[in-house]
């Protein structure tokens, strides 16, 4: 039993090794998202795939990290983005996993399991075989070194796998006319973090490796990219300035006050200064400092969305929402109904619980989940509209839209049936709840599978 309990954990090692954590949380913001996809689109259109059906995703987590899991979606930490000095380097990183989706890396991850697992159970085999001989140590020796060939069969082509992604990430960067400068900038910082914490640089510790080692990826692409007509290209400004407006903005959201604070002192005055004070004093629940910076920059673009976003989401969430109304009613005529910034234009409307605006907040939030339908706060929004006007059945579709998000599929299909039974038959509405219905009873058959 021993021997068994090893191999099923290498095994569950070996499944888990390429896969992203499940409990991470993704990170919505409007301005956000907009740069990562105007950032992304030359490359994703070198890549022949089409932008708008390869989304990137922010992951709300702090470690230097990007990664593919199915699909065309390019999952980016919140951490890569505040290690990284350029928009020029992060788009090496999304060149990079763009390799991995038009090589179908994820899809052929079973390949290298496959091999590995196939190498473990010959060892398991033959090391159950030793120990019924009589050779407990031999038997041992055995597994541990069918183990240990395994987990180098899948490291291995893990490997191969990354090279070829940095291969594709920069033929792509070369076919959008993007500088591998910042690529090779990124893996420079990768590398002095390998210094920093002591990995070693040798043969024996490259075995371990999912990745190769970053100085074996500077000296093969750096010949790549200085022969590429791309090389000298300059960097995008617009896009820079955007960056720095955006990295800012997530270091004060992520980081304690304080932190933002030595970051950012008051002696700094560009806008992702004072863009970072306003989440730092914001958090700090000092709402006028955090107005007053708010305000300062809307001094400097008045008709900025993404600025008056700000100031109307500091106003309502101090409590103040017939304030918040005018500038993020602004923002959202800016932005033509974008809809997370929407979401929170119609919460706004409905905190004032001023029955004269649910008509509108109803008018705005329908517009929003048109868009987006991946938007639970937009989804719950809604619902509290409903039930505030007595429609009851959408109500409870809306809480339906937004549990099935949420996973929690017992729930929804508690919603959708109740909504399914008061809407008339044969609508889009009813509709939508019978597909509810469905999805979250094959959800709900999937996990009791996997149990």
């Amino acid at each position: 039993m021993r021997f068994l309990a090893r191999f099923l954990a290498l095994i569950a090692a070996l499944s888990l090794m390429a896969q992203p954590v499940a409990a991470q949380s993704i990170l919505r913001d409007a301005e956000t998202e907009a740069l990562l996809n105007d950032m992304s689109a030359p490359l994703v259109e070198a890549a022949g795939l089409q932008p708008g059906n390869v989304d990137i995703v922010l992951v709300n987590d702090r470690s230097i990290n990007a990664f593919v899991a199915g699909g065309q979606a390019v999952y980016i930490h919140t951490g890569l983005i505040d290690a990284a000095e350029t928009a020029n380097e992060v788009q090496g990183v999304i060149a990079h996993e763009l390799g991995h989706i038009t090589g179908g890396h994820i899809v052929r991850h079973s390949e290298g399991a496959g091999a590995a697992t196939n190498i473990s159970l010959l060892s398991l085999l033959l090391g159950v075989g030793a120990a019924l001989a009589g050779a407990g140590d031999a038997a041992m020796g055995v597994i541990m070194a069918g183990q240990r060939a395994a987990l180098g069969k899948y490291l291995a082509f893990s490997r191969v796998q990354e090279s070829s992604a940095d291969a594709a990430g920069a033929d792509f960067l070369s076919k959008a006319g993007i500088s591998g400068r910042g690529s090779l900038a990124f893996f420079g910082r990768l590398q002095n973090q390998e210094f920093r914490y002591g990995y070693s640089q040798d043969d024996e510790a490259a075995f371990g490796r999912t990745h190769p080692l970053s100085g074996e990826r500077i000296t093969r692409l750096r010949e790549t990219y200085q022969k590429d007509p791309a090389w000298d290209a300059p960097d995008n400004s617009a896009l820079q300035a955007r960056f720095e407006r955006v990295k800012a903005k997530l270091f004060g959201y992520q980081q304690t006050p304080e932190r933002t604070l030595q970051a950012y002192p008051e002696t700094m005055t560009g806008i992702p200064a004072h863009y970072a004070r306003a989440y730092a004093w914001h958090k700090d629940a000092q709402m006028e400092k955090a107005l007053a910076e708010a305000n300062t920059l809307l001094e400097m673009a008045p008709d900025d969305p993404y600025f008056l976003e700000l100031k109307g989401q500091i106003l309502l969430e101090s409590g103040r929402p017939e304030q918040a109304i005018a500038p993020l009613r602004r923002a959202t005529e800016l932005t033509r109904n974008q809809p997370l910034i929407a979401s929170m234009f119609g919460h706004a409307l409905i905190a004032t619980e001023d029955k004269s605006h649910f008509a509108e907040a109803e008018r705005v939030l329908r517009a929003a989940v048109a868009r987006d339908r991946l938007n639970p706060f937009a989804w719950y929004q809604l619902g509290v509209v409903y039930a505030a006007q007595g429609d009851m059945p959408r109500a409870r579709l809306a809480s339906a839209e937004q549990q099935v998000m949420n996973r929690q599929y017992a729930q929804a299909i508690r919603s959708a049936q109740a909504a399914e039974v008061g809407l008339p038959q044969g609508t889009p509405d009813w509709i939508r709840a019978q597909d509810i219905l469905l999805q979250a009873r094959a959800a709900l058959e999937r996990e009791r599978e996997r149990r």
